[in-house]
């Protein structure tokens, strides 16, 4: 649950800031933000799974870039949904779901612990009468 509320922060400070990294995008306040990060999500949730099952063929041909395609309408269809994100145009919303997928990819990469714990585990080797064999320490 606290990794849903924080992936959920992290993406509305990304939508808040997006108005400052590229043209054709408005957010009126963190509200708005917070507000299409919640739209975005459900229809990530709900929606894209079946377009994504209808529109199977076509993702095929294109070798799964048209799922970008996917991500610009969901993101399009969000600033239609929320009152305070504005956005220019397709293109714009195009280009500000590659910079929110970017975004929490980096989060997923550097922030996201799986299942709470990180195990590293360290290998000690060694060598015997009967050959080499190794155990794990953790």
């Amino acid at each position: 649950m606290r990794t849903l509320v924080f992936r959920w922060i992290v993406s509305a400070l990304v939508i808040l800031a997006l108005p400052h990294l590229m043209d054709g995008v408005e957010v009126e306040s963190f509200g708005a933000a917070l507000a299409a990060a919640a739209v975005l999500g459900f229809l990530n949730t709900l929606v894209r799974p079946l377009l994504i099952l209808l529109t199977l063929p076509l993702t095929l041909i294109t070798l799964g870039i048209f799922l970008l395609i996917l991500n610009g309408l969901m993101f399009y269809w969000a600033g239609a949904l929320v009152t305070g994100l504005h956005l220019a145009s397709f293109g714009t919303a195009f280009l500000g779901s590659l910079l929110l997928s970017v975004a929490n990819w980096i989060f997923e990469l550097n922030f996201e612990s799986r299942g709470g714990k990180r195990v590293i585990v360290m290998r000690q080797t060694q060598t015997g009468g009967d050959g080499r064999k190794t155990r794990d320490l953790k």
